[in-house]
Protein backbone atom coordinates (compact mmCIF):
# COMPACT_ATOMS: atom_id res chain seq x y z
CA UNK A 1 0.00 0.00 0.00
CA UNK A 2 2.83 2.38 0.87
CA UNK A 3 4.59 1.59 -2.41
CA UNK A 4 1.42 2.53 -4.28
CA UNK A 5 1.19 5.78 -2.29
CA UNK A 6 4.84 6.59 -3.00
CA UNK A 7 4.35 5.82 -6.69
CA UNK A 8 1.36 8.18 -6.78
CA UNK A 9 3.50 10.84 -5.16
CA UNK A 10 6.35 10.15 -7.56
CA UNK A 11 4.16 10.60 -10.60
CA UNK A 12 3.07 14.07 -9.50
CA UNK A 13 6.47 15.37 -8.34
CA UNK A 14 9.04 17.24 -10.35
CA UNK A 15 12.61 18.24 -9.79
CA UNK A 16 15.47 20.09 -11.34
CA UNK A 17 18.96 18.79 -11.56
CA UNK A 18 22.34 19.58 -12.85
CA UNK A 19 25.80 18.21 -12.35
CA UNK A 20 28.06 20.86 -10.83
CA UNK A 21 31.11 18.60 -10.76
CA UNK A 22 31.75 16.40 -13.74
CA UNK A 23 29.52 15.86 -16.74
CA UNK A 24 27.79 12.52 -16.60
CA UNK A 25 24.99 12.73 -14.06
CA UNK A 26 21.95 11.22 -15.63
CA UNK A 27 18.76 12.73 -14.28
CA UNK A 28 15.65 10.63 -13.89
CA UNK A 29 12.47 12.51 -13.18
CA UNK A 30 9.97 11.02 -10.79
CA UNK A 31 7.84 9.93 -13.75
CA UNK A 32 10.75 7.86 -15.04
CA UNK A 33 12.07 9.81 -18.03
CA UNK A 34 15.84 10.16 -18.23
CA UNK A 35 17.88 13.17 -19.30
CA UNK A 36 21.62 13.17 -19.97
CA UNK A 37 23.55 16.44 -19.97
CA UNK A 38 25.58 17.36 -23.03
CA UNK A 39 29.21 16.80 -21.99
CA UNK A 40 30.41 19.51 -24.38
CA UNK A 41 28.77 22.29 -22.37
CA UNK A 42 28.64 23.23 -18.73
CA UNK A 43 25.17 22.55 -17.38
CA UNK A 44 23.35 25.58 -16.02
CA UNK A 45 22.78 25.88 -12.30
CA UNK A 46 19.52 24.24 -11.35
CA UNK A 47 16.67 26.63 -10.85
CA UNK A 48 13.81 25.72 -8.56
CA UNK A 49 10.43 25.12 -10.09
CA UNK A 50 7.15 25.01 -8.26
CA UNK A 51 5.75 21.54 -8.04
CA UNK A 52 2.32 20.38 -7.03
CA UNK A 53 2.39 18.79 -3.61
CA UNK A 54 0.58 15.52 -3.18
CA UNK A 55 -1.49 14.92 -0.05
CA UNK A 56 -1.29 11.22 0.73
CA UNK A 57 -3.51 9.85 3.48
CA UNK A 58 -1.52 8.41 6.37
CA UNK A 59 1.72 10.35 5.74
CA UNK A 60 3.19 12.21 8.70
CA UNK A 61 6.09 14.46 9.67
CA UNK A 62 6.58 12.71 13.02
CA UNK A 63 8.45 9.80 11.40
CA UNK A 64 10.77 9.65 8.40
CA UNK A 65 9.11 8.57 5.14
CA UNK A 66 10.13 5.31 3.49
CA UNK A 67 12.19 5.17 0.31
CA UNK A 68 10.96 2.70 -2.29
CA UNK A 69 14.34 1.25 -3.34
CA UNK A 70 17.71 0.92 -1.68
CA UNK A 71 19.17 1.37 1.77
CA UNK A 72 18.39 4.48 3.85
CA UNK A 73 21.48 6.71 4.02
CA UNK A 74 19.93 9.46 6.17
CA UNK A 75 16.57 10.03 7.82
CA UNK A 76 15.10 12.90 9.85
CA UNK A 77 11.71 13.20 11.52
CA UNK A 78 9.79 16.08 13.11
CA UNK A 79 12.35 18.71 12.06
CA UNK A 80 12.03 22.50 11.78
CA UNK A 81 14.23 25.02 10.03
CA UNK A 82 17.27 24.13 7.97
CA UNK A 83 19.63 21.20 8.30
CA UNK A 84 22.60 19.76 6.43
CA UNK A 85 22.67 15.95 6.37
CA UNK A 86 26.04 14.35 5.50
CA UNK A 87 25.61 11.27 3.29
CA UNK A 88 29.27 10.36 2.78
CA UNK A 89 30.01 8.87 -0.63
CA UNK A 90 27.38 8.03 -3.22
CA UNK A 91 27.94 5.23 -5.70
CA UNK A 92 26.68 5.34 -9.27
CA UNK A 93 23.01 4.42 -9.58
CA UNK A 94 19.73 5.83 -8.28
CA UNK A 95 19.50 8.14 -5.27
CA UNK A 96 15.99 8.67 -3.84
CA UNK A 97 14.72 11.48 -1.62
CA UNK A 98 11.31 11.25 0.09
CA UNK A 99 9.98 14.35 1.88
CA UNK A 100 6.89 15.13 3.96
CA UNK A 101 6.09 18.61 5.26
CA UNK A 102 3.31 20.37 7.14
CA UNK A 103 2.69 24.05 7.86
CA UNK A 104 2.41 27.08 5.64
CA UNK A 105 5.59 27.78 3.69
CA UNK A 106 8.21 26.39 1.36
CA UNK A 107 10.76 23.67 1.90
CA UNK A 108 13.74 23.33 -0.49
CA UNK A 109 15.95 20.26 -0.78
CA UNK A 110 19.37 20.28 -2.47
CA UNK A 111 21.62 17.27 -3.08
CA UNK A 112 25.23 18.44 -3.32
CA UNK A 113 27.58 18.17 -5.20
CA UNK A 114 25.16 16.62 -7.70
CA UNK A 115 23.09 19.80 -8.14
CA UNK A 116 19.63 18.25 -7.71
CA UNK A 117 17.33 20.85 -6.15
CA UNK A 118 13.57 20.95 -5.68
CA UNK A 119 11.04 22.96 -3.66
CA UNK A 120 7.94 21.66 -1.91
CA UNK A 121 5.05 23.96 -1.05
CA UNK A 122 3.77 23.01 2.39
CA UNK A 123 0.22 23.55 3.60
CA UNK A 124 -1.11 24.24 7.09
CA UNK A 125 -3.18 21.38 8.46
CA UNK A 126 -2.13 18.83 5.79
CA UNK A 127 0.95 16.75 5.07
CA UNK A 128 2.45 17.43 1.64
CA UNK A 129 4.67 14.71 0.17
CA UNK A 130 7.08 14.30 -2.71
CA UNK A 131 9.46 11.61 -3.91
CA UNK A 132 12.34 12.43 -6.28
CA UNK A 133 15.04 10.23 -7.73
CA UNK A 134 18.20 10.89 -9.72
CA UNK A 135 20.39 8.27 -11.45
CA UNK A 136 24.10 8.99 -11.07
CA UNK A 137 26.49 7.76 -13.77
CA UNK A 138 29.53 8.53 -11.60
CA UNK A 139 30.14 8.11 -7.86
CA UNK A 140 30.37 11.24 -5.68
CA UNK A 141 32.36 11.76 -2.51
CA UNK A 142 31.29 13.86 0.47
CA UNK A 143 27.66 14.23 -0.63
CA UNK A 144 25.21 16.16 1.55
CA UNK A 145 21.52 16.99 1.52
CA UNK A 146 20.71 20.55 2.52
CA UNK A 147 17.17 21.35 3.61
CA UNK A 148 15.93 24.93 3.91
CA UNK A 149 12.46 25.48 5.36
CA UNK A 150 10.23 28.39 6.31
CA UNK A 151 9.91 28.92 10.07
CA UNK A 152 6.35 27.56 10.30
CA UNK A 153 7.14 24.29 8.48
CA UNK A 154 7.69 20.90 10.13
CA UNK A 155 9.22 18.21 7.96
CA UNK A 156 10.56 14.66 7.67
CA UNK A 157 12.95 13.31 5.03
CA UNK A 158 14.67 10.10 3.97
CA UNK A 159 17.49 9.60 1.47
CA UNK A 160 18.17 6.17 0.03
CA UNK A 161 20.48 4.46 -2.41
Amino acid sequence: MLAVACLAVALSAGCTGGDKGSAGAERTTAAGSTESPDPSENPPSPSPTTQRAEHVEGETVTKAPQVVDGKVLAAVADARGGQVLPLGGLRSGPVSIAVNCQGKGTLTVELRPVGLSFPLECVAGEVSSTYNQIALKNPRTDAVVQVTASSGVRWALSVGQ
